[in-house]
């Protein structure tokens, strides 16, 4: 089993940035990809990005340019980079771990929540 624990959420004026952690704990040896997905109220779930255990990022259009993810295998952590936080960047954030297929995880953090408003 793994544990996963999110940190950082908070308030950011438009424009503004944040930056979101999670913190691993349990059996971490096998996590393989961790990666954010973000849910605001009234819409789908929806991916803000991914890193492989090598490093390898991923990010889809909404936010590649805007959003980084960096992560520290020895410590078992990621870190979710948000520069240029827009209104619509407001939602509840999740670190998931362990991909099962392209859209399902099997671990999740309790969520975090960012709001972007002025």
């Amino acid at each position: 089993q793994v544990q996963l624990v999110e940190s950082g959420g908070g308030l950011v004026q438009p424009g503004g940035s944040l930056r979101l952690s999670c913190a691993a704990s349990g059996s971490v040896f096998n996590i393989g990809t961790m990666g954010w997905i973000r849910q605001a109220p009234g819409k789908q779930r929806e991916l803000v990005g991914t890193a492989t255990n090598t490093g390898i990022t991923n990010f889809p259009n909404a936010v590649k340019g805007r959003f980084t993810i960096s992560r520290n295998n020895a410590e078992s952590t990621v870190h979710l980079q948000m520069n240029s936080l827009q209104p619509d960047d407001t939602a509840v954030y999740y670190c998931v771990a362990q991909r099962i297929s392209p859209d399902e995880w099997r671990y999740w953090g309790q969520g975090t929540q960012v709001t972007v408003s002025s």
